[in-house]
């Protein structure tokens, strides 16, 4: 069965007059419909729970949906809310985890990161680089860098522009 509203509506309807068989039906186009709608929001691994978890907020809501109203909208409410949660949930998971795992950190990434920066930064004209590491990097205002390199602000604002077009260039091309 294809989840369309109609459909889900009818099903909801019936349902709430205690169809069970209508009940089944409803419960496995909204897995579906569920599984589709978190497959591109959260990673694979967390998605059934997430689908069984909404799955039970529908069952326990069942009786708020009004038969006057859309029932998708109702339903990707709930899932919006259900999500919402899960994400709560990993963030304060991952505050607690932050803690305890920093202390191994590995820097390597980052080293690597800013070699590679360095050595595109090396590809550009010296004041289209300058200005590109003053503001984008060291966090200079444009007047800052304006000041330290002794160019305009305009010329600043052009050497960022055309320096970065440069390099999103040379990174396409690579």
């Amino acid at each position: 069965m294809k989840a369309d509203e109609v459909s889900l509506a009818r099903l909801m309807a019936m349902s709430q007059e205690g169809d069970r068989q209508a009940y089944a039906t409803l419960l496995d186009a909204c897995q579906r419909w569920l599984r589709g709608y978190y497959a591109r929001r959260i990673a694979p691994s967390q998605l059934d729970d997430l689908v069984q978890d909404t799955l039970m907020a529908l069952h326990n809501k069942r009786a708020s949906w009004d038969s006057t109203r859309p029932f998708l909208p109702w339903l990707a409410a709930i899932a919006r809310y259900r999500w919402v949660d899960h994400l709560r949930k990993l963030y304060r998971a991952g505050e607690c985890e932050l803690g305890s795992d920093y202390a191994g950190h590995d820097d390597e990434p980052a080293i690597s990161a800013r070699i590679t920066l360095d050595r595109l930064l090396e590809l550009l004209p010296d004041p289209q680089a300058r200005v590109i590491e003053l503001v984008k990097i060291q966090g200079l205002s444009i007047a800052e860098a304006s000041t330290a390199t002794g160019q305009s602000e305009s010329l600043v604002k052009v050497n960022i522009h055309r320096g970065l077009k440069k390099l999103a260039h040379m990174i396409e091309k690579a």
